[in-house]
């Protein structure tokens, strides 16, 4: 579990948050295997026996004092007595993690009613669900994408083969031969279901397959798979063939009827099932329809803001079906491959809030799907997970932020449905009262308490190796992972600003502006990071300076007395020229920037830094580094004189050459060298697969290189100019800020 936070010298009054105008928050990624400085929790049992609080129902953590009857309670000072159990329990404090750890992972125990203990059955299930209403190169790439998945997928896990076009087809594996039973979709939206239960058509356990005995059959099942014809999908919605264009993505009813197949074995067969959608373009046929036509109005000519009538869902089918999938214990991931209009705005919901994740590809030459596909299935995931922030008592959690559904019932408790390593969540603080923290020398304390299940194989005691082989077991563990924090109160402004992690204050002002996106527009969004990044200059100049009136062209807008905050005029910049934040009319994808705020809001600040601001290295050679960090311009390229660069913008790898480097050196670059070690390691260490691009500046073309080059680019879009871009928005900073300043003194 990491914990950053935004800074680490906590704002100690009201006053003083107001007036370092820094965000203040915390990134949990909860189910990382060790914490923000690389260490792992103390693990052990009896997670259900850690003592709480009466009054707040903290958990008791190392940070806790001890009495020789009791403990004081870490976040709200409560004296707690010991019950007979726990006085019990303390006196082996090696035997107690709580005691000697301020970050445990602890296991609880599973009733065998719940699916639990290691003689239960709760198999790894996993269905794809493929588009045949589709191109060729579509279907080629998705079967390569699901071999790779079959090598990731562990011994004993099930697995289910479906198609859906303006039918259902469910695939039965288990024989000599593979067998497909069909299912058609009604075409009429207002039909509710198929006019036959899948679970009548196959019975689910003949559908999913063991990987580890059927792999082969499987195999040659993904090789039978071919696209629908446009007169067969006319035939079945009773169309004339010559009035048919590609209609028949029978998605939506597709989906509904393989959760409903799926929710009689949760529970028993399985405690989550994983599904896999690979879709070629919008859902156009049955119930949850959507209409593509709206991405081609002219909005411009009507006078209304094209991103806030392209970014809300059209339909709330496919949030509703999402919370169906969760009852039934399905989770959705979806891959969309296609440069058209998909409406993902109305498709995301049913991946993000059934606990998926949503990939997008703009085409098959260059797709990353099957490596993306083995990565996600190769790499450990949570289910089933509570997550719940406490704070001690003059402060609280603001916002909550991410993929996650809050409980009905509690507040700031978080439901996940499946969460991996690198998932992550944000909070902003608020002060319960105008004072603060009541006394400034203690500390404030935070903790986050993180349950969650997971499957694991249970290992046979047999000697037959030929039992072995054949047969595997997992059994369902329930798990707590704790972790207490404790951050100084700042004695002034200058000790939040040495304190300040600018990589997370810019994972919480992206959670915002997304959501300010949603609500408002994209434009909003763009003057309300442009008008946070001014009020923070203001604040940082009216803190150091000693002459309030001082010239505006004397306002320091590079935080030069501060190494912590000089980062962030970058980086607001670089966000502002994000597709995250540039206007439809500039070219920017409604699909790609939905695709851009699932992908943002999911990632750990480190990663999101470089996604937004990527990082620029300079090379001497292939196996010596020049220089850690440049600017994102073309000065520095010129300036440093270094003949590689290598530019990691986190989805994008780039090993560029100079058109000076000397031709003696080898490229690309050999495979044994460091620079080769250093992209490899890249790679290995994010949730998604980089494309990796090498270019020879002077023989290849460089635009996709330059255009990573931003500093000289102007901030509303228009590209490279002279003097401008990143020079011209300082100074449209420096003036908001002096305006801020002249306010409040004339006030």
């Amino acid at each position: 579990m990491a914990v950053r936070a935004t800074v680490s010298r906590f704002p100690a009054t009201l006053e003083a948050l107001e007036s370092c105008a820094v965000q203040w928050g915390v990134a949990v990624t909860p189910f990382a295997a060790a914490d923000e400085r690389g260490q792992p929790p103390t693990t052990g049992s009896g997670g259900d026996r850690v003592p709480r609080c009466e009054h707040c129902w903290a958990y008791f953590s190392s940070h806790c004092d001890l009495e020789r009857w009791g403990w004081s309670c870490a976040l709200c000072g409560t004296l707690n007595g010991f019950d007979d159990d726990t006085a019990r329990r303390f006196q082996h404090p090696d035997a107690c993690p709580e005691l000697n750890s301020s970050f445990v992972d602890l296991e609880i125990p599973v009733d065998e009613a719940e699916g639990g203990g290691d003689g239960v059955q709760a198999r790894p299930v996993y269905v794809a669900a493929v588009d045949l209403a589709c191109s060729e190169e579509f279907l080629e790439l998705i079967k390569s994408a699901l071999l790779a998945a079959l090598e990731a997928l562990i011994p004993g896990s099930l697995f289910g083969l479906m198609t859906f076009s303006h039918k259902i087809g469910l695939y039965d594996v288990q024989g000599p031969i593979p067998v497909v039973k069909n299912a058609f979709i009604p075409p009429d939206i207002e039909e509710d279901g198929l006019p036959v239960a899948l679970e009548d058509a196959m019975p689910l356990l003949a559908f999913l397959a063991p990987v580890d005995t059927c792999k082969d059959r499987i195999t040659a099942a993904l090789e039978t798979l071919r696209p629908t014809s446009s007169w067969e999908r006319g035939a079945a919605s009773g169309q004339e063939e010559d009035t048919v264009l590609l209609g028949g993505r029978g998605f939506g009813t597709a989906m509904s009827a393989l959760i409903d197949y799926l929710s009689s074995e949760y529970g028993s067969t399985f405690a989550l099932a994983r599904v896999f959608a690979f879709l070629s373009g919008a859902p156009d046929y049955g119930a949850g329809l959507l209409d593509t036509r709206r991405f081609g109005e002219q909005y411009a000519s009507k006078g209304v803001d094209a991103d806030l009538a392209l970014l809300p869902e059209q339909i709330p089918f496919y949030r509703d079906l999402a919370a169906v999938a969760v009852q039934a214990g399905v989770c959705i991931d979806i891959f969309a491959v296609t440069d058209e209009y998909t409406d993902l705005a109305s498709l995301k919901f049913l991946s993000i809030e059934s606990g998926g994740s949503l990939f997008l590809y703009a085409n098959t030459d260059d797709s990353t799907l099957p490596q993306d596909i083995y990565r996600l299935l190769s790499r450990p995931y949570a289910f089933g997970c509570v997550l719940r922030l406490r704070t001690s008592s003059d402060f609280e959690p603001g916002n909550s932020y991410g993929h996650f559904f809050p409980d009905p019932q509690y507040e700031n408790v978080q439901h996940i449905i499946c969460c991996d390593s690198f998932a992550t969540y944000a909070y902003d603080f608020d002060f319960v009262h105008n004072d603060g923290f009541s006394r400034h020398t203690d500390p404030a304390v935070i903790q986050i308490a993180f349950q969650y299940s997971v499957i694991e194989p249970v290992e046979e005691t047999s000697g037959n190796e030929s039992q072995l082989s054949a047969s595997y077991k997992f059994c369902l563990k329930r798990r707590l992972r704790l972790r207490t924090l404790q951050y100084r109160p700042a004695r002034n402004i200058s000790e939040i600003y040495d304190s300040v992690d600018p990589e997370v204050v810019l994972h919480i002002l992206v959670h915002k502006v997304i959501l300010e996106s949603l609500d408002k527009g994209v434009r909003e969004g763009r003057q309300q990071v442009h008008a946070w990044l001014a009020l923070l200059a203001a604040r940082y100049n009216e803190a150091l300076s000693s002459d309030a009136r001082a010239p505006p062209s004397s306002i320091d807008v590079d935080f030069s007395q501060c190494p912590q905050l000089q980062m962030l005029p970058q980086l607001v910049f670089a966000l502002l020229r994000s597709p995250l934040l540039r206007l439809h009319e500039e070219g920017v994808h409604p699909d790609y920037r939905i695709y851009l705020q699932c992908l943002f809001s999911a990632l750990e600040p480190s990663s999101l830094a470089k996604a937004i601001y990527p990082v620029l290295i300079s090379y001497s050679s292939p196996d010596k580094q020049a220089f850690p960090r440049h600017t994102l311009s073309r000065a520095a390229l010129i300036m440093s004189e270094s003949p590689i660069f290598l530019l990691d913008a986190f989805t994008n790898l780039i090993v560029y050459y100079s058109p000076t480097a000397d031709p003696s050196i080898a490229f690309p670059p050999p495979r044994d060298c460091l620079l080769r070690t250093t992209i490899n390691r890249l790679k290995q260490d994010r949730c998604i697969t980089p494309k990796l691009t090498f270019i020879h500046g002077g023989k290849d073309d460089s635009t996709l290189f330059e255009s990573y080059l931003i500093e000289e680019q102007d901030v509303d879009g228009s590209g490279f100019t002279t003097g401008s871009g990143f020079v011209a928005f300082r100074e449209s900073v420096r003036n908001v800020a002096a305006e801020i300043i002249q306010e409040e003194i004339g006030s």
